[in-house]
Formats: C-alpha cells, structure tokens, sequence
C-alpha cells in the first residue's frame, strides 16, 4: 500500500540533508540535562516489576541513532525505525552494534503487544493533525499492556504549522507541527493511552519554541474480580 504524501515527502527531505543533519546533531542529548533524565525515567519504566522477559523498545524517528544507542548504553534492547533510507544507512555506520530499519509510524511493522516501550522523540512534528489518531493507535497495537511512550515535541501557547523548503542549502518540502501538551494528550487518550507526566520547558541556545515532553502508557488490564472476597464468612 502506498505510504501517504506526507510520509514520502518526509522521507525524501530527511534523504537530501541527512549527511548535514547528522554532522550537526551528532547526539542532542549531550547538552541538555532535562531530556536525559526523561529518557532515564522511560528506561525505568521499561524495567517496572511486571514485565515479562526483556521485550524490545523501539526509537521512532531514530534519525542519526543517537538515542537508540542511549538506550542500549542503559540496558535495553532496542532497534530504530526511521522513514529515511539515507539516515539509516547513517544510523548503522555510526552504530554498526545496533539495529536501524527503514519504517513509518503510519504502518508499524510489528506484532501486536510486543514492545516493552516507544520513544519517539522529535518525530511527531512532521505528521499532520488527522494522521496521529491512527498513529497513536498503532503504538497502543504493538505495546505491552503497562508499557511506556516518550514523546518530544515543539510546543507553544496554541498549535501551529510550517513548511520548510530549503534546509543545509537543499530544497526540500517538510512540513512541522507544534501543539500544546493538551492537545497531544487528547490524541494519546483517545487512542486508548493514559497519560503518566508532561514536562514544558523553555526554548534553549538557538531554539525559538518550548519543548513539550509526555510520558504515557497502555493500561494494564483492570483486575477481574470475579474471585473477589464477598465480606461474608
């Protein structure tokens, strides 16, 4: 099935300017201390008594893979999905250890309630307001009942969208979407994922807008009650 326009417009930008993306971000995280500690507190999650084996956690919009390896350095097995061929290529060069597949979060490839956790940071901002119903609704398919999402993403006082047509001197056609934290949650709640925690911080260095993060799960299943004492003797 033909993956949607936004998808293949996506992949074919990212393909133009992986190379001077990568070069500039070679890992984001290194010089901010908030989003570290909000990866530690997902890798915990993952680890929450309750969990069964060592199910794998997938990075959704892996770009260079620096985050994927992040999550390998704390333990758990992980792989990164990206729309981009050329950032895969980049991602297993830089990260030969690890494993990088070419995927859009609109079709996840994947069993239901297999993975232990999705981070997907970063990677929200270029899907269009209709399609992340669907998308949060697959991330509910393949988690594990109680397992996590991170999510990161532009923020600001309402939602908003632009078109790039010109990054790193190449001309692209990528479109980004800021939202508010509310309106993120709304999505993830509809699809059946409860909300955990919401982080706003304020832009940081060159960044023009706030950063908004939330952490969320799929429920466990309530307990059944049918063994329930009465109270009678």
């Amino acid at each position: 099935m033909r993956a949607p326009d936004f998808v293949e417009s996506t992949q074919a930008s990212y393909d133009a300017i992986a190379e001077a993306y990568a070069a500039e971000h070679p890992d984001s995280l290194a010089g901010r201390p908030l989003e570290r500690a909000l990866l530690s507190a997902f890798v915990e999650l993952v680890r929450a008594p309750g969990t069964p084996g060592r199910p794998p956690v997938a990075d959704i919009g892996s770009g260079p893979g620096y985050v994927t390896a992040r999550l390998h350095e704390a333990g758990l097995p992980v792989f990164g999905v990206d729309a981009s061929p050329r950032m895969v290529a980049l991602a297993r060069r830089a990260h030969p250890e690890l494993r990088f597949h070419v995927g859009s979060m609109t079709a996840l490839d994947l069993p239901e309630a297999t993975l232990g956790g999705i981070v997907a940071l970063y990677s929200i901002i270029h899907v269009p307001d209709d399609h992340l119903p669907s998308v949060f609704a697959g991330f509910r398919r393949v988690l594990l009942p109680g397992a996590p999402v991170l999510l990161g993403f532009q923020s600001g006082d309402e939602d908003g969208h632009q078109r790039l047509t010109e990054r790193f001197g190449q001309e692209i056609s990528l479109d980004y979407y800021w939202r508010t934290p509310d309106t993120v949650a709304g999505h993830l709640e509809n699809a059946g994922l409860e909300t955990y925690a919401r982080v706003l911080r304020a832009p940081q260095g060159e960044e023009k807008m706030p950063r908004a993060f939330l952490l969320a799960r799929r429920p466990r299943p309530a307990p059944s009650d049918a063994f329930r004492p009465s109270g009678h003797g």
